[in-house]
């Protein structure tokens, strides 16, 4: 048996090798590449690598993507293996443009994290903006063959690029894709969420990518990281003690986002100026925004720049939003059957890719087919399938709010004792782990795993309903509503939607994680505030101690069945560690506290007539 599996195995990853060699001859065979300069207002000059496809008999429409990250392999004679987030692109047929942004590796000009764009540009004056919008309309007059219209797509910090390119978009631009983008680095996305630090994320990505380089360079010949050594991530940050040793021990003077980071704690105009969101106002080019409902990284992004357009701009703008139960970008390449511990079953990513994405492209760029796209394409976990909606939220959906009651009860039906709560004791010297077992980095899967180890501690408050008569499926926002006090004058609030499986849950099969489903505590949706923010993020306050505040806050928003004969379960907690900082609990700037600032305290959570805590969900009709 041994023998045969492990033929099997064999026969897979020759398969996979014979099939990614296939696609590299493909590209080779079906596009000439070229490497040029195109040169900015200002100026500057942005490398950019250009796939022509060899067949000239018909004019092809272009997708451009900005990068950060490189545009690699560099030199006219190494070749990408897929063109386009996939293969479908690929042999589709476009013209394939990839850029590194300003500033970074073979580009001219300073980077800047985050650029903010500017208002009342100057004519010699650039910013993200206007290298996309110089891009394209060197791209429409130079390259040779075009049909004149141009696609931007980009995921994450290449998302923020795409964003970018909509207010004022040149002519030519007709389709816009921002997946998983960058969008907002204190509210929600990557290294902060409701002003608390996810230092974990920041430090890996900053120690590394926050390094100038010199001068325009290659990767390969990038050597300037900052070197850590993590083997137990948990034990390395505590070690490290207070953020300020971070500057003190690795990052020096070298990585200067980190350093605007730690002197900015509070969301003020340096932050303000680069959330995108207020931007995005009367736009052109139809927009389809993409985001993994696991995504640990800028799900916020997918959500909220979906959301802010449709705020700020004429229904008859088309604007498409798609969920899928996907990690950070996974929805590129991957199939999306599983995740963790978790299995979606077959096709998702496939029938996501054929059925949304090439589409919505080929649509506008080459009118193929017709536009019969939803407003919104969700994945619901849980019940495993995919479903349109022709808004979001979805319209055919009721609020109602799951409330916490006395010895661990959660209900649909509010409270009637009077003053009720729970109270546990956060101690910054033993904060709650964010995940089970050892890691030296940050997992993708910490957004769906088994909380079963964080119910086990003294201050993880757990509350869960009764088991489940009927399906139950709760869609879109999420808003979190605690009321509470504390004996000192700073805390965070950790809450935490999760579906806790049946006793007789089958054990997948195969099993070679040894996983006992049974009562498995699947995570849902996760989030953190922190509390001094709760009446503004502009101005923090402290905690009066002993005096009720409510903490009240929006998570990312869900799509999930919870199966008859499962309970929904929340969790309550004050410390999500190391993926998120300490709080001293101690109103002092976090930034720059000592290791003496750190404290215990005692926080109570109440449940009562008077003060019902809870968290608000949208019920599927």
């Amino acid at each position: 048996m041994k023998i045969i599996s492990a033929f099997c195995f064999l026969i897979i990853c020759l398969g996979s090798v014979y099939a990614q060699t296939n696609d590299a001859d493909y590209v080779k065979q079906n596009y000439t590449k070229k490497e040029t300069y195109v040169t900015m207002r200002d100026g500057k000059r942005l490398f950019t690598s250009i796939y022509l496809p060899k067949d000239q008999t018909v004019k092809y429409p272009i997708m451009l993507t900005r990068t950060p990250f490189g545009v690699g392999p560099y030199g006219e004679d190494s070749y990408k293996r897929v063109l386009g987030q996939n293969m479908l692109f690929t042999k589709e047929g476009y013209i394939f443009v990839f850029q590194d942004v300003r500033g970074r590796y073979m580009s001219e000009g300073d980077f800047v994290d985050v650029r903010p764009l500017k208002d009342n540009k100057k004519p010699n004056e650039s910013d993200e903006n206007s290298d996309a919008y110089d891009t394209v309309d060197w791209l429409v007059k130079n390259l040779p063959n075009n049909n004149g219209r141009v696609g931007i797509v980009g995921t994450s910090y290449p998302g923020f690029y795409t964003t970018a390119s909509l207010p004022n978009a040149h002519p030519a631009l007709k389709a816009v894709s921002p997946q998983a983008p960058v969008t907002d680095w204190f509210m929600g996305d990557d290294f902060h969420h409701n002003g608390a630090f996810f230092q974990m994320d920041g430090f890996g990505f900053f120690s590394g990518f926050g390094v100038p380089r010199p001068k325009p360079l290659k990767p390969e010949e990038v050597k300037n990281g900052i070197k850590s050594r993590i083997r137990d991530n948990y034990s390395f940050f505590l070690n490290m003690g207070s953020l300020a040793h971070f500057k003190e021990r690795y990052m020096g003077d070298s990585v200067q986002f980190w350093s605007d980071m730690m002197a900015h704690p509070n969301y003020d105009a340096f932050w303000k100026d680069r959330n995108i969101r207020t931007r995005l106002k009367n736009l052109v080019p139809p927009t389809l925004e993409v985001g993994g409902l696991f995504d640990a990284e800028d799900f916020f992004g997918a959500q909220h720049v979906y959301e802010a357009i449709e705020k700020q701009n004429p229904q008859s703008h088309k604007n498409i939003l798609v969920m899928g139960p996907w990690s950070h970008g996974s929805w590129e390449s991957g199939s999306g059957e599983s995740l963790g511990d978790q299995n979606f079953g077959t096709g998702v990513s496939d029938w996501y890719r054929q059925n949304i994405l090439l589409p919505f492209f080929n649509y506008y760029l080459k009118d193929k087919g017709t536009m019969d796209l939803p407003e919104a394409a969700i994945f619901i976990t849980g019940s495993n399938e995919w479903k349109k909606f022709d808004t979001w939220p979805a319209k055919n959906s009721v609020e109602k709010t799951l409330y916490l009651h006395a010895n661990g009860k959660l209900s649909f039906e509010a409270p009637k004792t009077n003053e009720h709560f729970d109270e546990y004791v956060s101690d910054p010297a033993s904060p709650v782990p964010y995940q089970d077992g050892i890691q030296s980095g940050r997992t993708a899967t910490y957004m769906l795993d088994d909380q079963r180890f964080a119910q086990r501690r003294p201050d993880v408050k757990t509350y869960q309903t009764d088991v489940l008569t009927d399906d139950i499926t709760l869609i879109g926002p999420v808003i979190a509503d605690l009321f509470t006090s504390i004996t000192t004058t700073d805390a965070d609030y950790v809450v935490k939607l999760i579906d806790v499986f049946p006793d007789d849950a089958p054990n997948p099969r195969p099993n070679p994680k040894n996983l006992i489903m049974a009562g498995y505590e699947m995570m849902v949706r996760g989030d953190i505030f922190r509390g001094r923010y709760r009446n503004s993020f502009e101005k923090p306050e402290p905690f009066v101690p002993g005096k009720t505040a409510e903490i009240k806050y929006a998570m990312n928003d869900i799509a999930h069945t919870f199966k008859k004969g499962h309970r929904i379960m929340i969790q309550v907690q004050s410390s999500w560690y190391p993926l998120v900082d300490r709080n001293p609990q101690k109103f002092v700037n976090i930034y720059q506290a000592k290791d003496s600032d750190f404290q215990k305290a005692t926080i109570r959570i109440y449940h009562d007539a008077q003060k019902k805590s809870g968290i608000k969900v949208r019920v599927l009709q």
